[in-house]
């Protein structure tokens, strides 16, 4: 267990055995550049001392303080762009993120994000060490990509960002997507994909089974409602809940199974029904961070992926937002 202080800007770390910057990053869900800035700038402590280098082995068990620095000067502009708020106390929000809208500014991509709407009603945690707007993240534990839609939760104080950024690693949350595929998979029953992922060996901004450096990955399947397209392969509605959290893992799985995402232009085919990616994530549980109560947070399919169902053939099911088991 992990308490932080009162304190938005300081923490309090019980450490776990391995390297000092590692520890720290994993537990705090700061990046691990950014933490070894903060050692390099004595703003660690182990036991009470200053930390002097990032490369120190800890056994486990030692208190680790870290005073977070004031920000950089970040360039990421506030921008005034309505947000469908689901939750929101002094400790996090929980947004019905679009589809279209990147999480957070990447390379060419500094306006328009969440982190940008954001930042237009409220402060965010701040971070430093990040190397100008293309690696500004404040408040971000987990991602969604630009074309899913759905639940996204932001933290709004660094001792809850480090609370949720711990409760993802250790897989105390519960994350459920609907998703309409396509292909050669007959879905009559749950499916449980357990097939490691990795980056593309030549396509590097492709993920694939197998692939560099492969990690765990497990997805279970469910099918809601299933239909023959009359060109030979089967549409399904399905839930999707990842029990871990590669990248792109729910699109990579399908895929696997032969039927990708409707409209995934990278691991599937474009599609005139659908107006983007046939993904959303519409349930998300986790542990409030100051609390520890269970927070069920739930985003209703939007209309887009509903009505781009229908059109394709389907049926909508009863059971179509009844919470996951």
């Amino acid at each position: 267990m992990n308490d932080a202080a009162p304190s938005p800007d300081r923490l309090t770390l019980t450490a776990t055995p391995g390297r000092l910057d590692a520890v720290v990053s994993a537990l705090s869900g700061a990046s691990r550049s950014q933490v070894s800035t903060w050692i390099e700038t004595g703003h660690v402590q182990v036991g009470g001392v200053v930390a002097g280098k990032a490369s120190l082995k800890l056994r486990g068990g030692e208190v680790l303080t870290v005073q977070v620095p004031p920000p950089a000067d970040a360039t990421v502009a506030p921008e005034q762009v309505p947000l469908d708020v689901i939750f929101e106390d002094e400790h996090l929000i929980a947004v019905n993120k679009p589809a279209g809208m990147v999480t957070h500014p990447a390379p060419g991509v500094t306006t328009g994000t969440l982190v940008n709407a954001l930042l237009g009603r409220m402060t965010l945690p701040e971070q430093s060490g990040f190397d100008g707007p293309d690696g500004y993240r404040p408040g971000i534990v987990h991602r969604l990509d630009k074309d899913t839609s759905g639940v996204i939760v932001v933290a709004k104080t660094v001792a809850a960002h480090a609370r949720l950024a711990a409760a993802f690693k250790d897989r105390a949350t519960r994350k459920t997507y609907l998703a309409i595929a396509a292909g050669a998979w007959t879905a009559q029953a749950p499916v449980n994909v357990d097939v490691p992922i990795g980056r593309h060996p030549v396509q590097r901004q492709r993920m694939t089974v197998g692939g560099a450096h492969p990690r765990e990955a497990q997805t279970l399947f469910t099918p809601l409602a299933a239909h023959p397209d009359g060109h030979g392969r089967t549409l399904v509605l399905v839930r999707a809940q990842p029990r871990t959290g590669r990248t792109h893992q729910i699109r990579v799985h399908l895929a696997h199974l032969g039927s990708p995402i409707v409209r995934d232009v990278v691991y599937g085919r474009m599609s005139e029904v659908m107006p983007r990616q046939a993904l959303h994530a519409q349930f998300l549980t986790l542990p409030h961070p100051a609390t520890g109560t269970l927070l069920h947070l739930h985003a209703p399919a939007p209309d887009d992926l509903l009505s781009g169902w229908v059109r394709l053939g389907g049926a909508l099911p009863a059971t179509l937002e009844a919470p996951p088991a």
